[in-house]
């Protein structure tokens, strides 16, 4: 048994050792190809590039070993035979939007909680969106902006090498390109203000948070854009005074984010895309065959969902087949409840006659 679960984690490991690797190399190969060559690679972006590698890595592999996971591999190629079935599809594709303007535009998922909770999540979630999506394209080399040759006043835009547009300096659309990344550091440190003020009033978070899992995480938010702010500040400001060390400490800060991106609790956010298609299995479920108590005969959900769940427990080793050749997973829920306080009254009056025999 032991050699056997040995043999398990071993292929496991090396399964998604495998997948890190190919998302590091894919990673490598889009950075390469997307700067052409490295001609539009910055040489002074290279940590962050390097720490974008290191953090795929972690990714891939994390991400396949959470696949390797019984209950996850089952419902992930369940939920894209549901989406991808050709009849379907163009119906999928439309309620994908709709769940996407919900859970992720709007992220209604948590809305329900509080609303303060729901502020502090879609700050946090759209700053870090808006900055990711400017960062990783210029770090990569994917996109760069360089001034015209025959006027310094105007900038040119380019993307893949290919020109894009060019504006001039002072312009509305100069200004809002120059200070985006910015308004995301306010956008997050807006969320780490309601996130600190909502666990500071709510002593039940207080007893059950970890600091690793829930304070690190916005910790090193703040510290990504207060030292980002620093830079700007320093530069309109002050002259340009303790730049060179501030740009070295917010290097520092995106570095740590980035390498503990696939091991902490951001992990959530490539976790979460997954979790749509619960939706459409759902959806599926509840369309098809619905499964019959074996005690009251009574539908409780979908007869696909009890198939999936029983073919789960014997991958994980785990029988609740019954001696008359049924499963338990034949039962709904309320008759097990109903079931269990018969068992228990039963043991109380077994308990009760041996008592009165002594």
């Amino acid at each position: 048994m032991k050699n056997t679960l040995a043999s398990s984690v071993r292929s496991d490991t090396a399964h998604a050792t495998l997948w890190g690797l190919a998302v590091a190399g894919i990673l490598i190969a889009g950075i390469f190809v997307g700067s052409r060559g490295l001609r539009d690679f910055d040489p002074a972006l290279v940590s962050y590039a390097g720490a974008s590698v290191l953090a795929g890595f972690g990714l891939g592999y994390r991400y396949a070993m959470w696949l390797r996971r019984p209950p996850t591999r089952l419902y992930w190629y369940r939920g894209w035979k549901i989406f991808l079935a050709p009849l379907k599809l163009p119906r999928n594709l439309a309620h994908l939007a709709r769940i996407f303007w919900n859970a992720v535009v709007l992220q209604r998922f948590i809305e329900c909680r509080s609303h303060l909770r729901w502020s502090a999540h879609w700050f946090l979630a759209w700053g870090c969106l808006l900055a990711a999506a400017i960062t990783f394209p210029l770090s990569f080399g994917w996109v760069r902006f360089e001034s015209a040759l025959d006027n310094q006043e105007v900038y040119r835009a380019f993307i893949f090498g290919i020109p894009l547009g060019s504006f001039h300096l002072g312009t509305p659309i100069a200004e809002l390109t120059f200070n985006i990344l910015d308004i995301a550091a306010v956008m997050v440190l807006i969320g780490v203000f309601f996130a600190f003020w909502r666990r500071g009033r709510d002593h039940g978070a207080w007893s059950v948070q970890q600091f690793s899992n829930d304070m690190l995480p916005l910790i090193l938010l703040f510290a990504i854009s207060i030292t980002g702010l620093f830079l700007t500040i320093s530069t309109h400001l002050m002259r340009g005074i303790y730049y060179g060390f501030l740009s070295q400490l917010h290097a520092v800060t995106v570095i740590l984010t980035l390498l503990y991106l696939p091991f902490g609790k951001f992990f959530h956010i490539f976790q979460r895309p997954a979790q749509m298609g619960i939706d459409f299995y759902k959806q599926e479920g509840a369309r098809g065959t619905q499964a019959l108590c074996r005690r009251c005969g009574q539908p409780f959900t979908s007869r696909m969902h009890v198939e999936d769940l029983k073919q789960v427990q014997a991958a994980l080793g785990i029988q609740y087949r019954l001696a008359d050749g049924t499963h338990y997973q034949d039962t709904c829920p309320a008759c097990r409840r109903k079931n269990i306080a018969l068992t228990q009254d039963g043991l109380w009056k077994a308990q009760a006659l041996d008592t009165r025999g002594q």
